[in-house]
């Protein structure tokens, strides 16, 4: 299966630097452009795109608010395209901004084209890009843009979880991996996945980068504790 990529910077050198990089690769092709955010969207009206690698700082329309629509299937229809975050500058509030909007990962733009790739094939299957070590940092260090207290209809949805499966959460949002976790609970990795999915399912969330935020937003998991 190709997985057609859609290339979202207002910088046209990086680009093209992108599109050498993706267009060697037999499973892949390019098969939308954009300058910014707006243009984007537009573009995935009539074009269809399994992943889209968006800048976040752009003119008109940038990559947070494209990022939000995209994911909210307000542009390229229900199930439409997988965000994947470029950034210039480890933990980026935008990139984290992205993140709460729905984007499966984020990568600084100087990352290794082998990386890139394996970013991008991740994010097409379902998984999310982002380490579980990054995933922390990003939550301490952004945790003054999260809400202090819990809102009532965020808290009830914790209510579907299961006691095991509120454990398995708390874990993902201190940071741990499957593997990790599945060493803290005595239990074995697939089991540990199947409780992950479980998780997503229930709270209607893509991955488990949103699993974190959603942690902290309940206050399950507090930042630095």
């Amino acid at each position: 299966m190709t997985i057609r990529v859609m290339l979202v910077d207002d910088q046209a050198l990086l680009r093209t630097g992108f599109r050498m990089v993706l267009t060697a690769q037999q499973d892949m092709e390019v098969a939308a452009e954009a300058g910014d955010g707006a243009e984007a969207l537009a573009i995935l009206r009539q074009t269809p795109v399994d992943v889209v690698l968006m800048d976040v700082r752009m003119p008109n329309v940038d990559g947070v608010e494209a990022t939000r629509r995209i994911c909210e299937g307000g542009e390229g229809g229900p199930g439409g395209p997988k965000v994947l975050i470029l950034t210039t500058f480890d933990l980026d509030e935008y990139a984290f901004s992205a993140l709460k909007s729905g984007a499966s990962g984020f990568m600084l733009k100087d990352v290794p084209p082998g990386d890139l790739l394996e970013a991008i094939r991740a994010v097409h299957s379902g998984d999310a890009v982002v380490a579980p070590s990054t995933t922390r940092r990003l939550i301490d260090r952004f945790s003054s843009v999260l809400p202090a207290t819990a809102t009532e209809p965020v808290a009830k949805e914790l209510e579907r979880l299961t006691e095991r499966e509120r454990e398995v959460l708390t874990l993902i949002a201190q940071g741990l991996s499957n593997g990790e976790i599945a060493a803290r609970l005595v239990l074995s990795e697939a089991t540990v996945k199947t409780h992950v999915g479980r998780i997503l399912s229930k709270l209607g969330l893509r991955d488990r980068v949103q699993a974190v935020v959603l942690a902290y937003e309940t206050g399950l998991v507090r930042a630095g504790g």
